[in-house]
């Protein structure tokens, strides 16, 4: 059984009448199966944002669709791409013994406790999450990598680096353990060479000028000859 429950009903509207349910504060979905036909369903907007944030990519939800219950992924949520809401869902039903892929997010800890960090160092996480394969009820609700070892810029995390829960794998078998998932850098160093750039920049937008204003005065120097 999953924490995060939400109830949905059979819907009858298609197409863009789904727009009168969006009006009156509910969302269109689709629950898949791989093997019947999709059931359309809509649920009330409020409880299913509540359950959205919780469960998110990597959580299975326990759906109740008119009563019959049946464990679901979300895979998709369409946004409306100016006000940012929820338009629509599409769920992937699953059972609790199948293995499903799921998007787990890397969470970097004791970074703090680093000698990079001492040495006022900075992290930046380049990968964010991560495709896992597992069952239902060993899915993680994030993956933790322990930066407290990092010592220098020449250090980073990558794949070969996350500790996966016991029952869970990577979905994507080809990729390369070296994948960078964090790397270590030196903010002075790098606000140094920004301000560096801007200089020679200007150094150079003023010399394009000072061209340009010579090749301007050159014509009527000539007429003065």
């Amino acid at each position: 059984m999953s924490e995060d429950k939400l109830s949905l009903a059979k819907r009858e509207l298609t197409g863009k009448k789904v727009k009168v349910l969006r009006d009156q504060g509910i969302i269109p979905s689709v629950v898949f199966d791989g093997k019947n036909e999709p059931v359309l369903t809509q649920s009330s907007y409020n409880e299913t944002e509540k359950v959205l944030l919780s469960a998110g990519y990597h959580s299975p939800i326990d759906l109740d669709i008119a009563g019959k219950k049946q464990m679901a992924l979300v895979k998709v949520v369409h946004l409306d791409p100016v006000k940012r809401t929820i338009m629509n869902i599409e769920f992937q039903a699953i059972s609790a013994d199948q293995v499903v892929e799921a998007t787990a997010p890397i969470e970097i800890v004791n970074f703090e406790t680093s000698d990079a960090s001492k040495a006022h160092l900075a992290i930046l996480q380049v990968m964010e999450e991560i495709d896992v394969k597992a069952k239902p009820a060993d899915l993680p609700e994030s993956i933790e990598v322990d930066a407290s070892g990092l010592k220098t810029i020449e250090d980073g995390i990558t794949v070969a680096d996350l500790k996966l829960p016991k029952g869970v794998e990577l979905a994507d078998k080809e990729l390369d353990p070296e994948s960078a998932v964090a790397n270590v850098y030196d903010p002075a160093q790098e606000a140094a060479e920004r301000e560096a750039e801007a200089e020679a920049d200007k150094a150079a937008e003023e010399a394009r000028a000072a061209e340009a204003e010579a090749a301007a005065e050159a014509p009527s120097e000539e007429k003065k000859d």
